[in-house]
């Protein structure tokens, strides 16, 4: 009997949601266009805004006690698919610090620049940034670490700087979507539960056409350079570590596995190239596995807050808005690539996103009888394309301060971005779904 009273609240059981994101995209506009404070959509942690909604989520439905609201919460946090997410995030962490600080990225840069034709630089700063980031598995540390190379190469060549940095920014958002260490595919195949393996391959699928032609648009934009690019020192012993991870993805390993050898060499290589002594092999892996602290613990806070609004029947109340205005498989796609794109645009973070609308579209996807594969491969697609282009996001922002370019004035060269969504938006009208057997 209370079973069916906390299914009646349906439409306000998304209160929660609606308050996080009010106060968070209300305080962002506020600090970043009226009040004018540089980065001002990051002037408010988003745990902080999570925490509050969690707190009227708990408020919500008193006909079930304090007590059963924990239990809830408890067993959305529980749930094998959140465990396994959180665990891989603080491994990736510490794979990523590993690698950084043995000088994987520098030399994986150089060693590309250094058989790289003049004339096809840019295009190929993209594919660079595809590289790295595919193997990093994160587009922040991608722009990072390729940002003063694109500077240089513009400074160098004469190559328009918006262009260089927008190539990078571009091949920084493909390997956030497609890397199988990236969170925001952890945080997609772990939703909709999947194989890695399986969602990368239908994934690659749907973007290649996307990045052929941002390839090709790049270098017919590039105009003749007036410079020539001198390239850095390289260390194939320091891109060992990303191209093993990189294999061992492609051929299925099982991702802990990967990361921790990739974890290990990385270290090993940084020891005995000199670039950390072997007393700091801890502390730079937890520097790494520092930086995911902040994605793992919203990971379980929105995990409670989901949990409590199913129990309250907000999901039901969202699956049946979406069914009502859907009359195939082809809106129920559309729909969930529309609902994950609005949510990122409100919180300006495409794995947030994706961890928020993850229950929902897997409902949908069950609804509908959708491939998980497909749905996976949807939302970290939709998600990644608007992350790329809003100019509060992570990635423009950290291009922006990387190159001197205003964030604006990126978003019209991210050619990858814009590609992407047409060729998902294709895929779903032209791609119908093979029957499983």
């Amino acid at each position: 009997m209370e079973k069916q009273e906390t299914r009646n609240s349906r439409f306000f059981a998304l209160l929660p949601i609606g308050v996080f994101l009010v106060l968070y995209l209300g305080c962002g506009i506020l600090f970043e266009y009226i009040l004018k404070i540089p980065q001002g959509f990051y002037q408010t942690p988003a745990i902080v805004i999570f925490l509050i909604a969690l707190f009227v989520a708990c408020m919500q439905n008193r006909a079930l006690d304090f007590n059963g609201k924990l239990k809830v919460m408890a067993h959305g946090v529980a749930d094998e698919n959140i465990l396994t997410m959180c665990l891989v995030f603080l491994s990736a962490g510490a794979f990523s610090g590993a690698v950084s600080a043995a000088g994987g990225a520098d030399s994986t840069v150089n060693l590309f620049l250094t058989f790289l034709p003049s004339r096809v630089a840019v295009g190929g700063l993209f594919l660079i940034a595809c590289f790295v980031s595919v193997s990093m598995g994160t587009s922040v540390g991608t722009i990072s670490a390729l940002a003063p190379f694109a500077v240089s190469m513009s400074q160098a060549t004469g190559y328009e700087m918006v262009l260089c940095i927008a190539a990078v920014a571009s091949g920084a958002m493909f390997g956030d979507n497609l890397s199988m260490i990236s969170d925001t595919t952890i945080a997609a195949v772990r939703t909709q539960g999947c194989e890695m393996k399986d969602k990368f391959r239908m994934n690659f699928l749907i973007v290649l056409p996307a990045a052929v032609l941002a390839f090709v648009l790049f270098i017919v934009l590039t105009p003749a350079g007036t410079g020539v690019l001198e390239p850095g020192p390289f260390s194939f012993w320091k891109v060992l570590p990303y191209l093993l991870v990189l294999a061992g993805a492609l051929v299925g390993v099982n991702v802990f596995l990967i990361l921790i050898a990739g974890a290990v060499l990385s270290l090993v290589v940084g020891v005995a190239s000199g670039a950390f002594p072997w007393t700091q092999v801890f502390s730079v892996m937890g520097d790494g596995v520092t930086a995911m602290y902040d994605i793992t613990v919203i990971s379980i806070i929105v995990a409670c807050i989901g949990a409590l609004v199913r129990e309250y029947g907000g999901i039901q109340w969202l699956i049946s808005f979406v069914r009502s205005h859907t009359r195939s498989k082809r809106g129920a796609q559309l729909g969930i690539g529309g609902l994950v794109a609005a949510v990122d645009v409100a919180v300006a973070n495409n794995t947030v996103a994706i961890v928020m609308t993850g229950s929902i579209a897997k409902d949908i996807s069950e609804e509908f009888g959708i491939d998980p594969r497909r749905t996976a491969s949807l939302l970290d697609i939709f998600a990644s394309v608007m992350q790329g282009i809003i100019p509060f996001g992570a990635q423009l922002l950290y291009a922006s301060a990387g190159s001197g370019v205003p964030a604006v004035k990126i978003i019209p060269y991210m050619f990858y971005c814009y590609l992407m969504a047409l060729s998902a938006i294709l895929f779903i009208l032209f791609w119908p779904e093979k029957k499983r057997g």
